[in-house]
């Protein structure tokens, strides 16, 4: 009996309880009103989560399973030095060999060092005139160049040759290995194609590419207009050429003819044009000079007129003994004369 509570206690816990329940029931119908207000949805479940991968070039690097790939050719480029204008100049060629016969080659880093490491050890060890010595290849180990700036500053020329010739030779060696598959270029197509016309053999595909290879050489044109012509005889169609060249030419010896007299017309207007110019150039010539010869006369008139009043306005202001005087040197000139 010692270990049971006071009905106090016990009663005090229950009003507790009670508050509590009324307080959660309170805080669940405002939330219930705010779902309702919004428009959402108490029962909401997050979608699943899609899968992320760490990148192996940097750890911090969490990236969907789905892009990782694009995610480690893009990161890979950035530790290497590459800035995004130099990535967005970037194309992948190997979509362009993708189910073609097309040979290629993918130079990896330890493939790249071990070419140059044997170049450099078949090289002379002194300089030599056209020819690559040791000290001009590279002796560390280099990243493969993605772009030609990096591949100018980080190889020699001599690296650079010893690749291309590796690349070359690398190539020729599969290419003699491969079969040949043009076997379909050296088949004769016209001997396969000159059968009896009794066989009823199903074509086969090169009979068959030959016939649409025949059929679009020729025009629409040509298929659709040539019946008359097949229809004529040699002679026939020899004949209206020649009278369709003939036309061409006697259009043309027309044409120059035409434009023959053109110019002999523009050069007589030319002339007639040049002459009447020359006429009224000379009749106003003609009449400035008489307009001229006028005017002086005019001017010398009027001046023999002033002249000869001026005299009079003299002979009037003298004395009478000038006069006297004037009369005797008049007489005494007539006698000398005489």
């Amino acid at each position: 009996m010692a270990n049971q509570l006071p009905p106090q206690t016990i009663q005090d816990r229950l009003e507790r309880l009670r508050e509590l329940t009324e307080f959660t029931e309170n805080c669940k119908k405002q939330i219930n009103d705010i779902f309702e207000m919004l428009g959402w949805s108490p029962d909401y479940r997050e979608p699943k989560q899609e899968p992320m991968e760490q990148c192996p070039f940097d750890p911090n690097h969490r990236v969907p399973a789905r892009s990782i790939e694009k995610h480690k050719a893009s990161c890979r480029l950035k530790k290497l030095g590459y800035s995004a204008e130099e990535q967005a100049e970037m194309y992948d060629p190997s979509v362009c060999y993708d189910n073609t016969s097309v040979r290629n080659f993918t130079m990896d880093k330890s493939t790249q060092h071990q070419v140059i490491l044997q170049a450099r050890s078949a090289a002379p060890l002194m300089r030599m005139e056209g020819v690559f010595w040791q000290g001009q290849y590279s002796g560390e180990p280099v990243d493969v160049p993605q772009n030609h700036k990096r591949a100018v500053c980080d190889l020699t020329v001599a690296d650079r040759l010893a690749l291309y010739d590796h690349v070359i030779s690398t190539l020729n060696q599969t290419k003699e290995a491969a079969p040949s598959s043009n076997e379909d270029l050296y088949v004769d197509l016209v001997s396969k194609l000159q059968k009896n016309e009794e066989q009823n053999e199903p074509k086969t595909k090169l009979e068959l590419m030959a016939e649409m290879r025949d059929y679009k050489r020729r025009r629409q044109s040509y298929r659709a207009k040539n019946v008359h012509i097949t229809k004529k005889s040699y002679t026939e169609v020899i004949r209206e050429v020649i009278s369709v060249h003939s036309e061409e030419l006697s259009r043309q010896w027309r044409e120059e003819e035409e434009d023959e007299e053109d110019e002999e017309e523009e050069e007589l207007l030319r002339s007639q044009h040049s002459s009447h110019r020359l006429d009224e150039r000379r009749s106003e010539s003609s009449g400035s000079r008489h307009s001229h010869s006028k005017r002086h006369r005019s001017r010398e008139q009027s001046r023999d007129r002033e002249s000869r009043k001026k005299r009079r306005k003299e002979r009037d202001s003298r004395s009478p003994d000038d006069h006297r005087h004037h009369d005797r040197k008049k007489k005494k000139k007539k006698e000398k004369d005489k």
